[in-house]
């Protein structure tokens, strides 16, 4: 069968921080030949109400398009699914029918899909259970693929339906769309044959839904697959971070946005799975909807048609802050020069800022014993630098009472400039306090001579 499915995912994140990390699973799954190890195939169709109109339309393109390239695959065509394969369709919405049963009449299987209408609710389980009693008498390779754009809404949980039918040896795959009615893409991924990320594909919107079908049909016409090889190129807006981890094959990292995954062979005597783990970061200061992908290239030597999902992530970063930086004057201290007076010039008031207001509490200073107080400011870029943006220092006065006590200060301010876009938009600062005392009790020591 060659590679029968491919893809890549995020799992259900959708969005993170700006320096956000994310976890990306490749994967893929071949088979043996179809002409030498012939399949019954079930697929089972969602025709529920949320698929009125095109979704339902492109649904019945696509499998028309899947049943055509297993005919002509299996040696059939134009008119018969050939080699010992066989097609039955399933179709639910508050119930499941059996609209074929596994049959090789390419005309029937397309005129079953294509006389589905929209209509009802959603109950996978009676869909799952009837494609399972179609396979049971079957001596071939057994798969279901299951067609669905919506959540449970009628029948029991779905999730026993799926197991018992593995339990048969029968292969899951689904296929999703985003349609009105929602996706839960965690059932799907529970409901189909291990790993996930090679059994589930997602269709963003309907027009994707004959390719997908394609590319599982196309798949279907090679054997296995040997010397593969898989170069991820990143969009430049991510890094990756960590050792990416393979069930097969070996990774060479090529550069922080770059690796190729090569797997000598899959698929070749039985049905195999292998899938790539690995983690991104988020790196750019820019926000918004961003692909994962720059590109990704797949060869083996069968020249398999392989594509693979492109996700996306809405990556949540802030707006930058302009800042002016002062300008600086330079200002030289000659050699035990103890006092300077320089004039630094003109300086123009800023047409915007904020002020910043801080209060310290000095703890247990000693009575009759004056302070030093100094705070630093700085500003923390989206670089994670710190900038300068001020330091005062004042003498706080010695206090009277007859114990050690606390001394609250208040009033330290700070000017910050800023540019008027940046008004209103959240700033990361930090203060540094440094305290001593300028009095000391101590007393020099005199000389013998010095009286």
């Amino acid at each position: 069968m060659g590679i029968i499915n491919s893809n890549k995912s995020i799992g259900t994140v959708t969005e993170i921080g700006c320096d956000g990390i994310l976890e990306v699973q490749l994967g893929l799954t071949a088979s043996p030949d179809i002409q030498t190890n012939p399949a019954d195939i079930v697929l089972v169709l969602d025709h529920s109400g949320s698929m009125s109109g095109q979704p339902l339309a492109d649904m019945k393109l696509g499998v028309a398009t899947f049943i055509d390239i297993l005919a002509e695959s299996t040696g059939g065509a134009p008119s018969t699914i050939g080699s010992g394969s066989h097609i039955g369709i399933v179709s639910f919405s508050d119930t499941a029918v059996q609209e074929t049963g596994l049959i090789t009449d390419v005309a029937a299987l397309k005129l079953a899909a294509a006389m589905l209408t929209a209509g009802g609710s959603t109950n996978h389980s009676a869909a799952l259970s009837q494609a399972t009693a179609m396979l049971s008498t079957s001596t071939n390779n057994k798969v279901i693929v299951l067609f669905t754009d919506g959540e449970t809404t009628a029948g029991p949980n779905a999730g026993p339906y799926a197991e018992a039918a593995k339990a048969q040896g029968i292969a899951i795959y689904c296929i999703g769309l985003m349609g009105s009615g929602g996706l839960d893409v965690a059932a799907l991924n529970a409901w189909a044959t291990a790993p996930a990320v090679t059994h589930v594909a997602i269709a963003p919107d309907s027009a994707a839904l004959e390719q997908i079908f394609a590319d599982l049909a196309q798949n279907l016409t090679v054997p296995g697959a040997t010397n593969i090889a898989i170069h991820e190129h990143l969009n430049p807006d991510f890094v990756i971070v960590g050792a990416p981890v393979a069930s097969s094959g070996s990774v060479a990292l090529h550069s922080a946005t770059d690796l190729c995954w090569t797997i000598p062979s899959l698929g070749v005597a039985s049905t195999e799975s292998a899938t790539l783990i690995f983690q991104i970061q988020h790196v750019s200061f820019s926000g918004g909807e961003k692909h994962i992908n720059a590109a990704i290239d797949y060869t083996d030597n069968q020249g398999s048609t392989v594509s693979f999902a492109d996700p996306t992530v809405f990556v949540l970063c802030g707006p930058t802050v302009p800042v002016d930086v002062p300008i600086s004057v330079d200002i030289t201290l000659e050699g035990c020069q103890d006092y300077v007076i320089y004039d630094a010039g003109e300086l123009p008031l800023s047409d915007t800022g904020r002020i910043l207001n801080m209060e310290v509490s000095l703890l247990a200073v000693c009575p009759g014993k004056r302070v030093a107080l100094a705070v630093i400011l700085t500003e923390e870029d989206p670089e994670g630098m710190l900038l300068p943006r001020g330091m005062k220092t004042f003498t706080i006065p010695a206090h009277s009472l007859p114990q050690c006590s606390d001394v609250h200060v208040t009033c330290i301010h700070f000017v910050l400039p800023e540019s008027e876009t940046s008004l209103c938009q959240p700033r990361t600062l930090r203060a540094q306090f440094m305290a001593h005392y300028i009095d000391y009790d101590y007393v020099p020591c005199m000389p013998p001579d010095v009286q």
